[in-house]
């Protein structure tokens, strides 16, 4: 029998976040498994109304420590993060054709790859928890369109040193010096008809694709997700879930993920006030939605530094608490 070959760093890295992940489920149906930095990011604002559509739009959105985006073209709201999370929740296929443009000798790659989700209009009104209406139909076809309007730009960097140095070349209309790639989530939007069960095609694009092919993917309970009223759960909420070993978060957090500093210049006491009660809201709206089980608000700090400290309960128990539970045995 030959001996076997030792794996590669690369190999034993995808085989230790598989057990990480088969360690970490929370029983989750058909979830969103996703790019992590699109599930923990601030680029999607906290409000479905009021969002800025003005094509010169140009923002750096960043939670440092876990995501700098940089969005081009119009601000992205709550509905538009539901959109893409309900395909994220679709399987999804690899393509490969032949690149026209190739000639041998040169660095022109032979082969184009890209992913695809071929679905219908019903099942993806469906994955969002919505009504089979065709007018919700219409609306869903009016958000795709308004997301191939926009290139985003994931930065590699995510330390807070890092996340200052982009914005300071980007303020200076430099490209930062960190490795990063521009592509549009959607690339391509196709469909056959304005009915349910006409088909529909997704094309990704190419950050997404890389994103996808080095594993950086996390879960999310998507029936939690868009059973959600309140923007601000649906902020918070891809951010809790995809951490599962995590059970507090800081006010701090909350406000980078909404994409907001609550003691810039022009914040006020009242706005951090209303700040705090919507997140509240949101809490208690994540416990309605199934997605938690309690949360506790602690006050922390003093003076001016005085800030806020959510402790939550994940509603769905991980499997390795599960099995830890069945190893105890019942007096």
């Amino acid at each position: 029998m030959p001996p076997t070959q030792p794996l590669t760093p690369e190999e034993n890295q995808r085989l230790a976040r598989k057990e990480r992940t088969l360690r970490n489920r929370r029983g989750r149906i058909n979830p969103a498994k996703m790019p992590d930095r699109l599930a923990r990011t601030s680029a999607f604002a906290p409000r479905k109304k009021d969002l800025v559509t003005d094509s010169n739009f140009v923002r750096i959105y960043e939670v440092p420590g876990y995501s700098v985006v940089e969005v081009k073209g119009r601000e992205l709201g709550s509905q538009h993060r539901d959109a893409i999370y309900a395909l994220f929740r679709l399987p999804h296929e690899k393509v490969e054709i032949d690149n026209p443009a190739y000639r041998p000798g040169t660095f022109i790659p032979p082969v184009l790859c890209y992913y695809q989700t071929r679905t219908t209009w019903r099942t993806l009104i469906r994955a969002m928890g919505r009504t089979e209406h065709v007018n919700n139909l219409l609306s869903l076809v009016h958000v795709f369109q308004e997301i191939q309007q926009v290139s985003v730009l994931i930065h590699q960097g995510r330390s807070l040193k890092e996340v200052e140095s982009i914005k300071s070349r980007r303020g200076r209309g430099l490209l930062p010096d960190s490795a990063g790639s521009a592509s549009p989530m959607i690339t391509e939007l196709t469909w056959e008809g304005a009915q349910l069960d006409s088909a529909v095609t997704v094309t990704y694009g190419s950050r997404v694709l890389e994103m996808i092919e080095k594993a950086h993917l996390v879960s999310i309970n998507a029936d939690v997700q868009f059973r959600l009223k309140s923007d601000h759960a649906k902020v918070f909420w891809p951010f809790i879930d995809s951490q599962p070993e995590h059970t507090w978060i800081d006010e701090e957090r909350l406000a980078q993920l909404s994409g907001r500093d609550l003691w810039a210049t022009g914040a006020t006491s009242a706005t951090r006030a209303q700040f705090r009660k919507e997140c509240r809201e949101a809490f208690n709206d994540m416990i309605h939605a199934g997605g938690l089980a309690t949360y506790t608000e602690e006050v922390t700090g003093s003076g001016r530094a005085k800030s806020r400290r959510y402790t939550y309960t994940h509603a769905s128990p991980r499997q390795c608490e599960l099995d830890l539970q069945k190893a105890i045995p019942s007096n």
